[in-house]
């Protein structure tokens, strides 16, 4: 296949494995946003790097210079040793979007069949939609397509390169449960076989469940990147949930070791640094029953390194 061709050609011109992303210092300024300053981010391949951040971190702007969408005012990125532009040219490198690029009196197949006609060489037309899951629909006016079988056709568009890098923006929107949890089987299928994925998401359980590795941005630079377990443990202590009826949440949030509580209902969530000393406190003072004790979620965590971030 081009992609293994491709790495096995770079890696032995290199006599290493080369890197699928190797980006250096980038920096991006719109008048006074910086909305990247000096981000750098070297990806092997065959990772799937979960890109997270808040509206407005950079994220959007650093793939575009990953992609050679804009040109950055200062730092150098390179896809397989090439620049961006070169990369794409070489069908080294595909994007699935959220929005744009469909025709919607155009079938599914009709639409994949273009695509392919711009490119010299590509994976055949059948095997694409089957990857994506949209062989059953190929027939189907794109207009008449769900949001998620659209997202399973720009995936199916992506494909057809047979790039060694795709990034994801987003790319389970509109998708119901299964048609997640099956878009995630063909991803891992694929970076098994050695292509690299990046993937920008807002829903964190896809990041927590399916990335190799996190990188989280906030104000326009890297504030955390590692593995979801490196990333957890940026941030000390627990989570202890309870049902509680006669305990006044402010009174809890006073406690040592307290950062916050949370109430819904009867059931509360209390983040704490001593979670030992806050379960004995329930156990011995309130009526506290269903006490449970959870390490950090990716949620919370997010959150605390975001919020430590905008306070610097």
């Amino acid at each position: 296949m081009k992609m293994t061709q491709t790495l096995e050609r770079t890696a032995a011109a290199a006599s290493v494995m080369p890197l699928a992303i190797d980006a250096s210092d980038l920096r991006k300024a719109f008048g006074k946003v910086h909305a990247v300053d000096g981000v750098s981010l070297r990806v092997h391949p065959g990772e799937i790097i979960a890109f997270l951040g808040p509206n407005g971190a950079g994220k959007t702007t650093t793939i575009d210079l990953l992609l050679g969408l804009s040109e950055p005012d200062s730092g150098a990125v390179r896809v397989f040793g090439d620049p961006p532009r070169a990369a794409i040219a070489h069908g080294l490198v595909s994007a699935v979007l959220q929005t744009g690029g469909l025709l919607k009196d155009l079938s599914v197949r009709e639409t994949v069949e273009l695509t392919a006609s711009l490119f010299a060489d590509t994976r055949p037309v059948d095997e694409v939609l089957q990857r994506a899951g949209i062989a059953e629909i190929a027939g189907r006016r794109v207009g008449l397509c769900s949001g998620g079988q659209q997202q399973r056709l720009r995936f199916a568009m992506a494909l057809l390169s047979d790039p060694g890098v795709l990034i994801l923006d987003e790319p389970t929107t509109g998708m119901d449960v299964e048609g997640r949890r099956s878009f995630w089987r063909a991803i891992r299928a694929d970076a098994a076989r050695g292509r690299t994925v990046l993937f920008a998401t807002h829903h964190l359980d896809e990041a927590d469940e399916y990335a190799d590795r996190i990188v989280l941005m906030n104000r326009g630079r890297i504030v955390a990147d590692g593995t979801t377990a490196d990333i957890k443990n940026m941030v000390s202590g627990r989570t202890l949930t309870a049902t509680v009826t006669d305990a006044d949440p402010a009174s809890l949030a006073a406690l040592p070791g307290v950062d916050s509580v949370e109430a819904l209902g009867d059931r509360l969530s209390i983040y704490t640094r001593d979670a030992d000393a806050v379960a004995r406190h329930l156990l011995t003072r309130t009526d506290a029953r269903d006490i449970e004790i959870a390490a950090q979620s990716l949620e919370s965590v997010f959150l605390a390194l975001i919020s430590e971030g905008t306070a610097s």
